[in-house]
C-alpha cells in the first residue's frame, strides 16, 4: 500500500533496517578501534643525547652488526622503528619501556678511577642505576656506548650486545679521566 504520491512502505522499512544497521557497525567500530596506536608500539620518540662521535666508523659497524632481536627474560624483543627526527646511531628492542643502545656518547661523569666495572663477555661496562631502568656504559672502547635496559629484564640483553661489541669493536684500555 502507498500513500499518494509517496514511496512504498517496504522502501521505507528498508532504508531504515540499513541505517541502523550502519550506525551499529559504525558504534561497534568505534568501541574497538580508537584510531590510535596501542601505547608502545609504533615508532618510538626518543630523545636526542649529546652524541659527538655518533657519526664515526665506530658506531656505524656497530649499529650494523646490532641484532634484530634481543632475549629478555625469556621474552624475544623486536628491533623497534624509531621516530623522526631520530637520535643517530641509536637502535631500540621491544614495545612499552624498550632497550636503547646508543653510539658515539661523552664519557659517562660516573666513571671514576674508583669506579666498580663489570666484565661481561669480555666487554668492560659501568653500571649506572635509575628510576625504573639501568644505563650500561661501555668503557673499554675508543667510542663510549651506553644500554639503557628496564628493571626486570634479566641480563640477555647486556650479554647480547656485549658479544656485538666485542665482535665489532676493538677493545681499549679504560679511560677514567
Amino acid at each position: 500500500m502507498t500513500d499518494a504520491g509517496g514511496p512504498p512502505r517496504v522502501l521505507i522499512v528498508v532504508a531504515a533496517v540499513l541505517a541502523a544497521a550502519l550506525a551499529a557497525v559504525v558504534a561497534v567500530l568505534g568501541l574497538t578501534s580508537s584510531g590510535e596506536e596501542e601505547p608502545g608500539t609504533g615508532p618510538l620518540p626518543l630523545v636526542s643525547i649529546p652524541a659527538p662521535k655518533s657519526g664515526s666508523a665506530d658506531c656505524r659497524s656497530l649499529i650494523e652488526a646490532a641484532p634484530a632481536e634481543l632475549e629478555s627474560s625469556g621474552e624475544t624483543l623486536e628491533r623497534r622503528e624509531l621516530a623522526e627526527p631520530a637520535p643517530p646511531a641509536t637502535v631500540a628492542w621491544g614495545e612499552g619501556d624498550p632497550v636503547v643502545l646508543r653510539c658515539g656518547l661523552d664519557r659517562p661523569p660516573e666513571l671514576s678511577p674508583t669506579s666498580s666495572l663489570r666484565q661481561i663477555n669480555g666487554v668492560q661496562w659501568l653500571d649506572v642505576p635509575g628510576e625504573g631502568a639501568a644505563t650500561w656504559y661501555v668503557v673499554d672502547r675508543a667510542t663510549y656506548l651506553a644500554l639503557t635496559v628496564p628493571a626486570g629484564s634479566g641480563t640477555g640483553p647486556l650479554q647480547q650486545i656485549s658479544d656485538t661489541v666485542a665482535g665489532a669493536l676493538p677493545a681499549t684500555e679504560v679511560r677514567t679521566n
